[in-house]
């Protein structure tokens, strides 16, 4: 048994296969990564000028041949991260994973409803991976912070956002009470909608509240809105400062998928596999 089957399970080739699709710190990864990001930037760039009616009057014909190409292209590239990794079906959960599958899906779906392929535009998330390619570690370290320091707060989050929707069901109530369908208040849903508006600082202006209690409740709406911008940025920044993360190199364990680990381990630190 070679050792690569004992450390990871896999066979040599699939090892291999791994370190050229899912690594970027060698020389056969750093340009299947970067073809790959140019294929991307292509296939977006293509769906784009589709959506133009004078582009796609000329080369229509040519812009779908390139897109059902990188569909092709991005399809097999699916399939072999599926087959180089141990654990597919962790891989496909994960957000890399549902992005990859996300990014083909459109062009397929487009048989059956026309005109969705442009949702292929989705491909663009998979630019992510350029922190990756380019050695630019801090910023993956950044990015497991975060995403480390919003699942840490998502119960603070979570009773933070549901006071909100409870406030604004309550004050778009009371002005459809105050203003009435004389004034666009028509109903309780565009009270809501009017609160959410007036809350979130965002001001359409369709609504706008006509007399004088109207007035004083989109008042105190506004301040109270202000008030509410600062709250999630500093629960999620607390939770972030705490679990900050210390990742240093861009490798991904074949276990579980995770980018990021100290240049001198060698086992993950979620899954404990050998890396």
């Amino acid at each position: 048994m070679s050792e690569e089957q004992n450390n990871c399970g896999m066979r040599p080739w699939q090892r291999k296969l791994h370190d050229v699709i899912f690594e970027a710190e060698t020389p056969a990864g750093r340009l299947f990564d970067v073809l790959l990001l140019i294929a991307i930037l292509a296939s977006v760039l293509a769906v784009v000028l589709e959506s133009v009616e004078s582009v796609d009057e000329r080369y229509h014909t040519q812009l779908r041949v390139a897109e059902w190409s990188f569909t092709i292209v991005f399809t097999i590239e699916y399939v072999l991260r599926l087959i180089c990794v141990q654990r597919p079906w962790r891989y496909a959960r994960s957000f890399f994973g549902v992005v990859d599958l996300l990014a083909i899906l459109p062009s397929f779906l487009s048989l059956l409803i026309p005109g969705s392929h442009e949702l292929a535009v989705i491909r663009g998330l998979r630019l992510l991976r350029v922190f990756r390619i380019f050695k630019l570690a801090r910023y993956l370290g950044e990015a497991e912070a975060l995403v480390e320091g919003l699942k840490a707060s998502r119960a603070k989050i979570t009773v933070f956002l549901t006071t909100v929707l409870i406030s604004v069901t309550i004050m778009g109530a009371l002005m459809h009470l105050v203003e009435g369908p004389e004034n666009g208040f028509v109903d309780i849903p565009h009270g809501i909608y009017w609160a959410i508006v007036t809350m979130t600082t965002v001001g359409f202006g369709d609504l706008t509240p006509m007399t004088g209690p109207g007035k004083f409740i989109a008042s105190v709406m506004m301040v109270f809105g202000y008030s509410l911008i600062i709250v999630p940025t500093g629960i999620i920044s607390a939770e972030i400062a705490v679990g900050k993360s210390r990742q240093n190199n861009t490798e991904a364990c074949p276990h579980c998928m995770k980018v990021g680990h100290d240049r001198k381990a060698e086992y993950c630190d979620r899954c404990v596999g050998a890396l």
